[in-house]
């Protein structure tokens, strides 16, 4: 049995679309570019998600020019480029009720089009350079705006697992791994969630290691194409064999990761498992 990388994605904007690669430099906080930037309420600085303003799935984000620019897309208000201030004018944001301290103003147009966007006063802020925040977990590891661990792992087999329990209810069709926002997935192993059980992986020449399972909200019922919920799948179907009694028996899909080694990794390198979660 090998398994291998079979997909590798980074998402500049934290809730919105994500951007596919053959290849990807792994840093301590996860994917280069991976979550970088953040939507925040223009009010409080409180960050903007899927949960709650569904549409952002469907903004388009290309990070241009090693990270010096961003191309951004929405149906509704057309295309912009935005030029990006690696620092400068800073305001307090913060993540779930938690203060994040400060993140760097992109600046009003930028700000005008996620508004226009999303249909809410909103500002676009960045990390500040030397932005240093904690994961938790088995592994805490460090993450940039991400909801708190660098890298979001799933598999194949766990999708088609999931999908084949989908099928058998005889009423949904079958969801795409999209729904659930990885940042690796891997093939290779036919047993569905194995990546639960990791402690260590080496995936090219980056070593990841097991943070938490990762619990789901409800983003998985948003269409990540469209930006308009198609619920009850998958979150139906997980309900009736993915609870987690030690989170409040809420739901769970893919695994956590700390980055303990940094490195590159690329689709159809060959990964190493180096112990299971526990051992």
């Amino acid at each position: 049995m090998t398994i291998t990388v079979h997909e590798l994605v980074y998402y500049p904007v934290k809730g919105c679309a994500g951007t596919r690669v053959d290849s990807a430099r792994v840093t301590l906080t996860g994917l280069e570019h991976d979550r970088t930037f953040m939507v925040v309420d223009a009010a409080d600085g409180a960050f903007r998600s899927q949960r709650t303003h569904p549409a952002m799935a469907a903004i388009g984000v290309r990070v241009l020019d090693a990270g010096a620019a961003l191309d951004l897309s929405a149906e509704a208000v057309g295309a912009l480029r935005l030029e990006v201030a690696p620092d400068g004018p800073r305001r307090e944001v913060s993540m779930f009720g938690r203060d994040l301290g400060e993140a760097v103003d992109q600046g009003d147009e930028a700000a005008r089009w996620f508004s226009d966007a999303l249909g809410a006063a909103c500002r676009l802020v960045r990390v500040v350079p030397g932005f240093d925040r904690d994961g938790w977990g088995e592994t805490p590891g460090k993450v940039n705006f991400g909801d708190a661990h660098a890298v979001l792992v799933t598999s194949t087999a766990s999708l088609a697992g999931l999908n084949a329990r989908i099928a058998a209810r005889g009423d949904a069709a079958p969801v795409p791994m999209d729904r659930f926002r990885a940042n690796i997935v891997l093939t290779g192993d036919d047993e569905p969630h194995f990546e639960d059980r990791v402690a260590r992986m080496t995936a090219g020449t980056a070593e990841l290691a097991h943070s938490v399972k990762a619990i789901r909200c409800n983003v998985p019922l948003i269409d990540q194409r469209t930006g308009r919920r198609a619920g009850p799948e998958p979150v139906r179907t997980l309900a009736t064999y993915r609870r987690e009694p030690e989170f409040g028996n809420k739901l769970s899909f893919g695994a956590k990761n700390a980055v303990v080694r940094e490195g590159v990794v690329r689709v159809g390198d060959p990964v190493s498992v180096h112990s299971p979660v526990g051992g």
